[in-house]
Parts: structure tokens; sequence; C-alpha cells
């Protein structure tokens, strides 16, 4: 019986590569308002999709007038089996900076099988995935092996308050036995890997006020004082050239990996010199010393500066000093910490920082805790089989650096535990020019989406 839906994957592989470019070509960037258009355009794209291949009650929901609407549907057709819940996003990150693309970034190109736009990866072309799984079965056999709800969104990329309302108001309406999330990726080409942690997020806006307007430097130089020499002093205070972050008591809660985990990430195929030289691209990595590349990448907490903004930046020269200056500073935790907690340390230490004469402030745009997920339940040991089986070969686990906010509300407000099967790979550029996606990884994920179907109805 499963093998006619196998049979219409096979057969609608340019159709759903077709659909696939449809979806990449609108700019759905959350971040910027101009875009709220395009937004409309796509999640209006997603719910005809769902419509199309056969879901229930799909519905668009809408939020507050600055939210992005979510997209929801079911079939709930299948008495005595699992619930699964069906997550991905629809709103990309801007494209900046344009001149470094090789291509147009919402004109999906396709070159050496990768397909190449913003959102190929990251998360279009991963929730594109999951529909057409399920549009199989539907299509093919008429009915699902379990009972299915999507729940999509626009706002990953901007924190998410959107669906984290919904879910906290609503937990019957995505009550389910588990939820798949890809929006994750494989630790190399041809690994099948689940991404069983996550690092949680604070991701701030710290502001610095000196003088009542801008300033001739020349006129008021020496005596004036400068926010972004105060920026720079506040920043450096927070972290030190070592790596390590100098807020007090930040360190006290972080929970340190067991060392079955350690082992089994010595034994992943990671070798430093290639990660540097085709992933970073830099001279040399750096970071806390006393551990290695993938316990600072995904077990210790991080504090990164992403932008600073104010003063002068045109063509030419303009002796200014600023009266305003602005850095984006985000902070990545680890099981155990608290996003409050480390705001208020955050904070606290700011205000100490501060140079004479100048007045700061902290803005808190998103924050989410980190989370871990056990490699002993039979969802994850459903996901581990449905890889291999398309793979042939055993899956791995790893963490991630990244964080995913809704899976920390999934388990929260509605008691669902996530499972994180990705099919991105480490070079697809994510957040970054060029992005893209491995096409025998996209149509492999359709497979192997369809066959953890398969062994949660058996």
């Amino acid at each position: 019986m499963a093998s006619t839906a196998f049979d219409y994957y096979r057969a609608n592989r340019e159709q759903f590569l077709e659909g696939l470019k449809n979806l990449l070509r609108i700019p759905s960037i959350s971040a910027l308002p101009e875009h709220k258009p395009d937004v409309r355009r796509a999640v209006e794209f997603v719910a005809n999709e769902l419509r199309a291949m056969g879901m229930r009650s799909v519905e668009i929901i809408e939020g507050q007038e600055n939210q992005n609407p979510l997209v929801y549907a079911e079939w709930l057709e299948a008495p005595g089996k699992p619930t699964l819940l069906l997550y991905g996003h629809y709103d990309v990150q801007p494209p900046d900076p344009l001149d470094e693309w090789k291509s147009p970034p919402f004109e999906p190109t396709i070159r050496d099988q990768n397909i190449y736009a913003r959102g190929a990866v990251d998360d279009k072309g991963q929730t594109y995935l999951l529909l057409k799984a399920v549009e199989g079965f539907l299509k093919a056999e008429g009915k699902l092996p379990i009972n299915i709800k999507f729940l999509i969104e626009g706002e990953e990329e901007t924190g998410g308050e959107h669906i984290e309302q919904y879910v906290t108001a609503h937990p019957d309406r995505v009550k389910a036995d588990a939820a798949l999330i890809c929006d994750t990726e494989m630790f190399a080409p041809d690994l099948p890997t689940l991404t069983t942690g996550l690092r949680g997020l604070v991701y701030t806006e710290l502001e610095a006020r000196g003088a009542g307007h801008d300033l001739h430097s020349g006129t008021y130089g020496g005596a004036a004082p400068n926010p972004f020499q105060a920026l720079a002093e506040i920043i450096t205070g927070l972290k030190g050239p070592n790596g390590k972050i100098r807020i007090p008591g930040f360190y006290k809660r972080v929970k340190k990996p067991s060392a079955k985990e350690l082992a089994a990430w010595k034994r992943l195929p990671f070798n430093e010199k290639e990660y540097l030289k085709k992933e970073v691209g830099s001279t040399a990595l750096v970071g806390e010393k006393g551990f290695s590349v993938l316990e600072r990448t995904w077990a210790r907490p991080t504090f990164e500066v992403h932008g600073i903004r104010g003063g002068f930046t045109g063509e030419g020269a303009k002796t200014v000093i600023p009266a305003v200056a602005t850095a984006k500073v985000s902070m990545r935790l680890v099981p155990d910490m608290n996003p409050k907690e480390a705001i208020r340390q955050y904070t606290a230490y700011v205000k100490k920082l501060t140079p004479k004469g100048i007045k700061t402030a902290v803005r808190v745009l998103s924050s989410a805790p980190a989370s871990v997920v056990s490699t002993e339940s039979r969802w994850i040991a459903a996901a581990a089989n449905a890889m291999e089986q398309v793979f042939r070969k055993q899956t791995v686990y790893m963490r991630s650096g990244g964080s995913i906010p809704i899976v920390g509300v999934f388990l929260k407000h509605a008691g669902v535990p996530s499972v994180l099967m990705g099919f991105g790979l480490p070079d697809d550029n994510l957040h970054a020019p060029n992005e893209k996606f491995h096409l025998p990884n996209f149509y492999r994920g359709i497979e192997t989406v369809a066959r953890y179907l398969m062994l949660l109805g058996q």
C-alpha cells in the first residue's frame, strides 16, 4: 500500500521543484515592514498548498496589528494512531549584502545540484518538503498513516511573538504526541543527523547616549563624551579577548554535556582545519581555551556583537561626535541558564561599565531558553530509523549552536516534545549570501519524513 505514495514522490519531482521555486520567489522578509505584502503572499501560498493537497480545517490565523499570520491545518482521521505536529516558517532573513550574491536572492537558481535563494534551506525548502511528504499519502492513498497537524509561522526570524502567544492561549489546538521540525542541518553530507540540543538566545539593542545633539569634533573633541568610544569600552568589558564572558555570575548555571555525549562528539567526522577554511574562512579560530570547537559552538554560552550604528557613515568626511550610538548584541544560552536572569546580569553590568557622561539603555528584542531532548524516546528512535532507511547509514546525534524558540514553547505550554530532523548542510550559508539547499537532500527529506510517518503508524 505504501509504495504508491513513494511512486507519487518519484513521479512529481519536477512539480515539487517548481512549487519550491515559486515559494522562494516571494521575498517574505519579516524584519522589514515594506515586505508586509510579500509576507501576505507567502502565507496565502502555504495555505493554498495545504488546501490543494487535501488537509482539513486550513486556517490563516491573524495576529495583532504588526504580527505576521500563522497557518494551521489538520487531518485527524486515523483513530488510535499518534498525532504529529509539523512546524516550519515561511519568513526569511534580509538578503544583504546583495553584491555578494552570485545570482539574485529571490530568483532561485540551480548550480551543481544546489538551489540558491534566500530561504532555500532556512526554512522554506525544509517546510515545503514536509508539505510534499504529507501530500504524497493524501494524493496517492487518500489517507495518512497517522494524524497530522500543521502550524507554520512567519516571524521565526524576528522572535516568533505571534506563535508563542497563540500556543500559550490555545495549547489544545496544537496538542500532539510530538512535533517534527525540519529547520536544522546534517553534520556532514550523506550523514543522517538528529539534533538533540539547541542553545537559547537573548537578543538586545544596547544604546549609548552622550551629548544632547551631534557635535563638531574639532570644537568639542577632547571634552564631549563619545558614544562609540563608550560602546567599545562597554563591549570589551562584557567579553574579554580570550572569549570569556565577564558578566558576573553568567556561568554559574551552565550545565555541561555528559561524558557520553562528549565521547559521541569526538567520534563525529570533524576536521578543524577544513572547518576553518571552508566554513569560517578566516585565518584562525577564537574562543575559550580548554574546550573543543564543537563544545564552544554547541554547549558554551556566547556573547556576540552583530552591528553598530550611529554618527556619519556616508561617503567622504564629516567630523562629527554622534549624540547616540547603538549596538546589536546577543547572547547564546545553554541548558539550565535562565534568560530572565541572564538579562538582569547583563543589564546590571552594562550599567556598571558605563563611562562618565554617557547614559545607556538596554532593549530586549527576543529571548528563549536552551533545550535538550532525550535520545531515548520512541519519537527520536523512529526518526533515527527513518533516516537510516533512506541514507543507508547509522544516524548520529549532535547539538546546534543556533536557537529555535518554538521548541521550548511547544514543550512548556502544550507538553509537546520536538524531534529536530534537518536536511541542511554545514555550508548552506544560512543567513548569509548565496544560501542554498542541496536538492538530493530535498528529495531524500520528503522520503524520510514519509517513512517516519509510516513507522509511527505501525
